[in-house]
């Protein structure tokens, strides 16, 4: 295998967030346990990149572009070929990649459901009418409306830190973020509840992680296929198959979860729905793990057909 033979240092390009830091080293440490070739002295450097949407925080992603910030600097730099690999959350990565990249690898998924922290320690049904929630997501505010349409959301933004703190400095009274993110980083004794999927659907790909490559380097393709986990690479790819059918942007309250059991039946939930959280449209699709994109899909279009033609006006 030519480049791992080189001497050569595998450069992997990631935000420079404590949980995408994180995420960063969990590659490296899995290529290392994968490949010993890379687990010699400077065979692995990660090189932190700042990208826009880390920049701009005093503003909703919908006004600013999208999640798609949060990968643009990264991929100019491995288009740049300044790194080799690029690590992501999934739930950030665009579904159409820029030409010449694929995402070669995605991980063991975490736990995809959204955590609950209140200030007061009391659930999501037992917050007091009125109470302040702080997000900046069009999803998880569309269903916290539509489950408490007392509630009041305002915006919320940063990295996990960040929201931990504003909430300690009341700015509002409870927040949302992903337990993936939160385990992690060894913050899970902040949750004050795991909200069921029933009531609170997570983002597509949310707690996967994966890594972007230029399509031509063959042998790091096949080097990050040894890290790759085909059960969350199947509900991943059904999960933005059904996002790429809606078109869906951070404008738009979508929401998805692909579970697949050991049968290999493959279940898809997803949800389309106003910010107001007033009017929502969800559905359910059953088929076998070789189903997935086509699931995908298919659902997107049904819920694209049923929705409200204003929620797909860029």
């Amino acid at each position: 295998m030519k480049y791992l033979d080189s001497q050569q240092t595998l450069r992997i390009g990631t935000r420079g967030s404590p949980l995408a830091l994180w995420q960063a080293h969990h590659v490296a440490d899995k290529l290392r346990a994968a490949c010993p070739e890379l687990s010699k002295p400077n065979a692995i450097e990660i090189i932190k990149i700042v990208t826009t949407g880390d920049k701009i925080q005093n503003r909703p992603l919908a006004e600013i572009g999208g999640k798609g910030l949060f990968a643009k600097e990264i991929e100019e730099a491995l288009a740049a070929k300044e790194i080799d690999i690029a690590v992501h959350s999934m739930k950030d990565v665009e579904t159409i990649l820029p030409n010449g990249f694929v995402i070669a690898a995605i991980l063991e998924r975490a736990d995809p459901r959204d955590a609950l922290i209140s200030a007061s320690g009391q659930s999501l049904k037992d917050l007091p009418v009125g109470s302040c929630v702080g997000t900046s997501s069009l999803r998880r505010k569309a269903q916290l409306l539509a489950a408490r349409p007392d509630l009041k959301v305002v915006p919320f933004r940063g990295n996990v830190e960040t929201r931990l703190n504003k909430l300690t400095k009341g700015e509002a009274d409870a927040t949302l973020l992903a337990k993936a993110g939160l385990d992690r980083l060894d913050k899970s004794e902040v949750i004050t509840e795991v909200l069921d999927p029933a009531i609170m659907l997570p983002a597509a790909a949310q707690g996967a992680i994966g890594v972007e490559v230029r399509e031509d380097e063959e042998v790091i393709i096949q080097t990050l296929s040894k890290i790759a986990c085909s059960n969350t690479t199947i509900v991943v790819e059904t999960e933005r198959a059904l996002l790429a059918e809606l078109d869906g942007s951070c404008r738009t309250p979508i929401a998805a979860l692909a579970e697949l059991n050991k049968q290999g039946d493959l279940r898809l939930s997803a949800m389309l729905a106003r910010e107001d959280g007033l009017r929502s449209w969800r559905i359910e699709r059953l088929g076998s793990a070789n189903d997935g994109p086509a699931l995908g899909r298919d659902a997107g279009a049904e819920l694209r057909a049923n929705g409200d033609s204003d929620l797909f006006v860029s």
